[in-house]
């Protein structure tokens, strides 16, 4: 049996990050598919298509920045993020530390390259891979029987009753985080507010402000694959 640290998970979501993420699931579906790592399981059906006006929609929007979703820049490997990158808000007291595995290592690195894929800032990865360290104490975790809350899953604890996506498809770390950036990029001003609101505003937990005690060690965790920071050592051999 297996207790997770999470939020206890939402029933009913906004009908707004609901369909976004369940037209996430069919765009990129057709854009070319997302791969799962050898972790992930191999279970679920197809989610239903909502026709193709919404997943041109929704494919226009994965490759389109809007004004509060800076791009990364472009100089590459010689960038690097600054504090005021990865905290646009003040951190709120209370943080909690984490001595990650490389297995959490791991699956915090794929959520940061779903985020540089859909050119979000470092700001948007540091919020995800908080609200993973939260909801499954950034475990991607499978079908574990009464232990689930309700029909959670992933990363990010999503539901594929709310429609989030397929059982398998949110058993992807990169599926689960490109659709969580999803959602957070419709929080107008996520990118300033403080960072368990704009988490919260996505996950709708019963616990909203448990995010916020993450959000030192994500940045650190975000740091230590830039190479510095506590993490760097063990961030360093996870590719």
């Amino acid at each position: 049996m297996v207790t997770l640290n999470r939020a206890t998970r939402r029933v009913l979501k906004p009908t707004r990050v609901r369909l976004h993420a369940a037209v996430a699931g069919i765009a990129f579906a057709l854009i070319g598919g997302l791969s799962a790592p050898a972790a992930a399981a191999s279970i679920g059906t197809n989610h239903t298509d909502t026709g193709m006006n919404t997943v041109a929609a929704a494919t226009t929007a994965a490759k389109t920045g809007k004004a509060d979703t800076p791009a990364k820049p472009s100089s590459g490997a010689a960038w690097k993020p600054a504090d005021h990158d990865l905290h646009t808000a003040a951190v709120a007291g209370g943080q909690e530390s984490l001595n990650p595995t490389k297995e959490q290592l791991a699956n915090a690195k794929a959520i940061m390259d779903a985020g540089q894929k859909m050119h979000l800032p470092a700001r948007a990865w540091v919020i995800a891979i908080a609200t993973s360290m939260q909801e499954s104490q950034l475990k991607n975790i499978g079908d574990l029987g009464s232990a689930n809350d309700h029909d959670s899953l992933g990363l990010f604890q999503q539901r594929p009753t709310s429609g989030w996506g397929t059982p398998q498809q949110l058993q992807d770390p990169h599926y689960a985080a490109t659709a969580f950036y999803k959602g957070l990029v419709d929080v107008k001003g996520w990118n300033t507010m403080p960072l368990t609101d704009a988490a919260q505003a996505v996950q709708v937990s019963a616990y909203p402000d448990h995010y916020a005690k993450w959000e030192k060690a994500a940045g650190d965790i975000v740091n230590g694959f830039y190479g510095s920071g506590p993490y760097a050592n063990t961030a360093k051999n996870i590719k």
